[in-house]
């Protein structure tokens, strides 16, 4: 996405932060890891018309990094012409790049909205802009929590990426062999564009397992009983954390990984250790 690119190839996830003083601890943050030189960054999207606002705030003030920076564009709740006018804000802005997503049923929301899924929301984005947009779309090396299971799962992946996507970044995880799994049987399918793995740093084991529960990604057991051993021990949860997580990227990179992905909860030091632990 950008030719300055970290030679990992490291991407960073943001999501628009709620108070004031959020903006402007991410505003150090972003920074802190522009200076990583990564690929782009994306910001996360809330549904609903306040949130999307603030997506499209927290776009520019993180893109003012001279880092591309891609807005998360979610199609369940949303019209073809609101869509439209987002599309041509963000072109107008001088973002090139997209997270196209199928995103959640927002509570109290009526309507589904006239776009269903995924693909439809890709096929959408280049009708409308060309090849304006480089867009990433979403992969889950474990399977989405509503497919019936991972080879249908892998189908609809398949369908969204002839939709015309660029590149997949994943869910977390923390067994690499789903990875490689996943990426054998998109393959096999003719997806060839790059799937980069999406890296959750572990901080806080509450957190961790309330996310995960709600995404369906498995935390392995021997994680989970190591984190709960160290009770409210934060350094210790840190410590293993990074070790564990950085053990992860290092066997992705070795094993073909085109880049890594991370969702930083708007921190930079968690990531930063794990950066700093990976070799090429």
């Amino acid at each position: 996405m950008s030719s300055h690119e970290h030679p990992l190839g490291i991407s960073f996830e943001f999501f628009p932060p709620n108070t004031d003083a959020g903006r402007e601890k991410l505003i150090h943050v972003r920074d802190e890891l522009a200076a990583r030189k990564p690929r782009f960054f994306s910001v996360t999207y809330g549904a609903g018309g306040s949130t999307q606002a603030r997506t499209r705030q927290v776009v520019r003030e993180v893109g003012e990094s001279g880092i591309s920076t891609a807005p998360h564009l979610s199609c369940i709740g949303s019209e073809k012409a609101q869509l439209r006018d987002l599309l041509l804000q963000y072109r107008e802005e001088g973002v090139d790049s997209l997270v196209a997503l199928r995103g959640d049923m927002p509570s109290g929301m009526g309507s589904i909205g006239e776009l269903r899924y995924a693909n439809e929301l890709v096929e959408f984005i280049r009708e409308e802009t060309g090849d304006h947009f480089d867009i990433a779309v979403g992969a889950y090396p474990e399977s989405h929590p509503q497919a019936a299971n991972l080879d249908k799962d892998v189908e609809n992946f398949a369908r969204k990426m002839k939709a015309g996507a660029n590149m997949a970044i994943t869910q977390y995880f923390f067994t690499a062999d789903a990875y490689f799994n996943f990426v054998d049987k998109a393959r096999a399918l003719g997806v060839e564009q790059p799937i980069i793995p999406g890296i959750m740093p572990i901080t806080n084991y509450t957190k961790l397992a309330r996310f995960s529960d709600a995404c369906g990604a498995e935390i392995p057991r021997w994680i989970r009983k190591q984190l709960e051993s160290y009770g409210d021990d934060s350094e210790a949860i840190a410590a293993f954390g990074t070790d564990v997580v950085s053990r992860l990227c290092q066997r992705l990179l070795d094993g073909g990984a085109p880049g890594l992905h991370f969702y930083t909860l708007n921190q930079a030091a968690p990531v930063l250790k794990i950066v700093d632990n990976l070799t090429d």
